[in-house]
């Protein structure tokens, strides 16, 4: 695989969100609660908050036991226009591998190239890694279309706005593109691929921790970075659901700095008792937990992530916990889908994979099936069958 040299060095692991995120947004300062309700109207949709309602509870078509195979409430489409024989090329214009989430995705990616390299389906994938910019991921797929040698594209783009011409100029070649991640505002791509989204994870946390809470108790909602969609929807659809439980919600901005979080738990517990901690991804879990432990009082009500630090620290200490999830297996399905593409199969035009928090009651299983795995790995990423299993996870091989 050829790597482009703005693919860069190996970054250590990287303290912003574990999730997908757009690290390029400046966080406020975290010591100032975000302003609540004007900006969750900004963000809230009452449309797709309601289709992401009902996709957690449809059981997904596809496979069984390959869930980035599978898919909900698909649109199929004809593919048989691009059906043709011999390996291709992928081109990979990547937003950035930049926090713990991105790492595990792009491990997984070139284990099920190698895969796929094997069966004759893709022959190579070069890819180019923006490092979290708009423009550098803009001349990366302009350079993939003058290089004229790419046969799919493959992009998961680094804001939503900003890309969509670059996606726009891909499709105009007349080769398939593929966008995963975050999504762009065209339909020129023939399959869009992503878990069910941030209401779905908003509503599956907010309602755990209703449930584990009296009316009137107080919630820290935790949030990383402002402005990336995924992450807005994530707290619309958890404040919406506060407001109507009668639950007191304060969310601050942190960048996942575990300093940050520790003052921000300190700071509102002084001021009275701090009954449940919400996050709009996993990063900083650990320094949210220790913060109770360092003030001597009863753990929260929590929500945190399927990262592995997580999982360890609510099994050690016995809390009440969830670890929502977006699924970090997506990473797998765009060189999938190009062998499906290719072989002139039906793909969904947006192609929505399975999405479901790991449950108290799941929890053992996700630890003894990732045992040995780094603390930034995360639990759900679908790789088991994959070559270099688990070795390259656990030894944290950056390709």
């Amino acid at each position: 695989m050829k790597i482009a040299t703005t693919s860069v060095a190996l970054l250590g692991l990287f303290t912003l969100a574990a999730c997908t995120t757009d690290p390029a947004v400046a966080p406020p300062d975290a010591s100032e609660s975000a302003p609540a309700e004007e900006e969750a109207q900004e963000w809230f949709d009452q449309e797709l908050f309601d289709t992401q309602f009902a996709q957690r509870e449809v059981v997904p078509e596809g496979p069984e036991g390959e869930p980035y195979l599978q898919y909900i409430d698909a649109e199929m489409i004809d593919t048989s226009a691009y059906a043709s024989e011999g390996a291709k090329k992928a081109c990979f214009a990547n937003a950035s591998i930049s926090n713990p989430w991105r790492q595990t995705g792009w491990i997984t990616m070139n284990q099920q190239l190698k895969a796929l390299q094997e069966a004759g389906a893709i022959s190579e994938m070069e890819t180019r890694d923006a490092q979290d910019s708009d423009d550098t991921q803009i001349a990366d797929i302009d350079y993939f279309i003058a290089e004229g040698a790419c046969d799919v594209f493959l992009i998961s783009p680094n804001s939503t706005a900003a890309l969509t011409p670059a996606v726009e100029r891909a499709c105009e070649t007349g080769k398939p593109v593929i966008v995963f991640d975050r999504g762009v505002n065209t339909d020129c791509p023939v399959t869009f691929i992503h878990p069910i989204g941030g209401f779905a994870w908003g509503i599956d946390t907010a309602e755990f921790l209703i449930d584990n809470l009296e009316e009137g108790d107080k919630v820290v909602a935790l949030r990383i970075l402002p402005g990336v969609d995924v992450l807005e929807h994530r707290w619309a659809a958890a404040e919406k659901l506060f407001g109507e439980a009668g639950i007191d919600a304060v969310d601050y901005f942190t960048g996942a700095d575990p300093a940050e979080i520790k003052s921000i738990i300190s700071d509102e517990l002084a001021k009275g008792d701090v009954a449940g901690i919400w996050m709009d991804a996993g990063d900083g879990a650990v320094a949210a937990i220790e913060a109770f432990e360092d003030a001597g009082v009863d753990y929260p009500v929590m929500t945190g992530e399927d990262e592995m630090s997580f999982l360890r620290k609510w099994q050690e200490t016995g809390l009440t916990g969830l670890a929502p999830v977006y699924s970090n297996f997506q990473w797998r399905t765009p060189l999938l889908a190009a062998q499906k593409i290719f072989a002139g199969e039906e793909v969904p035009q947006e192609w929505v994979l399975p999405q479901s928090p790991i449950t108290a009651e799941e929890l053992d299983q996700y630890l003894a099936e990732n045992e040995g795995m780094p603390d930034g790995h995360y639990a759900k990423f679908g790789g088991e069958n994959l070559p270099g299993y688990p070795e390259v996870w656990q030894q944290r091989q950056m390709p």
